[in-house]
């Protein structure tokens, strides 16, 4: 074996390695994603999985409850993160598995900054910001979610531009009703240990269920928007979508069902057994 082809089989490895490892931050953190995954074909299923373990491991640096973490050292790694990624994107190898994997992802998938960089903007916002306005709040949620499904997107389409400006404004929808949903359920931890407040004017303590309806109105018309594009999706990413689609929908329901002040106090789940009969749906609804 000469040297170049060793050195491509290191390679090789080392990114395999890179791309298992990302799967392994998604299992460690994310029940419902993990299991909607499933059903994604691969090398689809490699890409997403890269693509969220970055998000999960930018979102644990600002978000780690832990008070002993400062501020100014949560902003010292996320911005060491970014810079990691954006050379890691230009083409550099990264000692970081995480940003070695999505750096794979980002070059195979046409990936650019353009979708990268108001994430790490909306994490930014995360360390500084603990109420939104409309004008803040639509800013964060594009970047730290409407860009994740436009990434997505760009994995599940390999390249077809044309059907990626069709699909756009649906995939933003859908990143944008996953991300609403878990300001409502997860409201009490946001306020109570993050110090929080992600809807403009809302009174946590007073929290009652028209204001729950209200936003929960505005949820399910961005579920409604995304289910159109769903039909459109290549095989090999429709089912996972669909079943991701179905556990959040699932969840609205459960959360318009719930007394407010309940939201106030504990998450609402859906639970395992439902999340199954969402997935068996998926898997029929895309064989149709």
């Amino acid at each position: 074996m000469t040297a170049r082809s060793a050195a491509h089989v290191a390679r090789n490895r080392y990114d395999r390695v890179a791309q298992r490892s990302a799967g392994c931050v998604i299992a460690g953190y994310s029940t419902s994603f993990g299991w909607a995954t499933r059903l994604l074909d691969e090398p689809v299923r490699t890409h997403v999985r890269s693509i969220y373990a970055l998000v999960r491991i930018a979102d644990e640096t600002v978000d780690d409850p832990d008070p002993t973490f400062p501020a100014c050292e949560r902003s010292r790694l996320l911005e060491d993160l970014a810079a990691e990624t954006a050379r890691a994107v230009a083409g550099a190898r990264s000692t970081n598995l995480v940003v070695q994997a999505f750096a794979l992802t980002a070059r195979r998938c046409g990936i650019g900054s353009a979708l990268i960089e108001p994430f790490f903007a909306s994490m930014r916002a995360d360390l500084d910001v603990s109420t939104h306005d409309e004008a803040s709040l639509a800013q964060y949620v594009h970047g730290s979610a409407e860009v994740v499904g436009l990434m997505c997107l760009r994995v599940f389409l390999d390249g077809d531009d044309a059907a990626y400006a069709r699909l756009a404004p649906a995939a933003s929808a859908l990143g944008a009703a996953f991300q609403k949903v878990n300001f409502l359920r997860d409201l009490a931890e946001d306020h109570d240990e993050l110090g929080r407040t992600y809807f403009p004017g809302l009174d946590v303590e007073d929290f009652g269920d028209l204001e729950r309806d209200r936003l929960l109105d505005d949820i399910d018309a961005d579920l409604a928007q995304a289910a159109t594009a769903i039909p459109q999706l290549p095989v090999s990413s429709r089912r996972a979508v669909a079943a991701a689609h179905g556990f959040y929908g699932a969840l609205s329901r459960r959360l318009r069902a719930t007394p407010a002040q309940q939201i106030r106090r504990a998450r609402v789940r859906v639970p395992d057994h439902e999340k199954a009969v969402i997935m068996a749906r998926a898997v029929l609804g895309a064989r149709r």
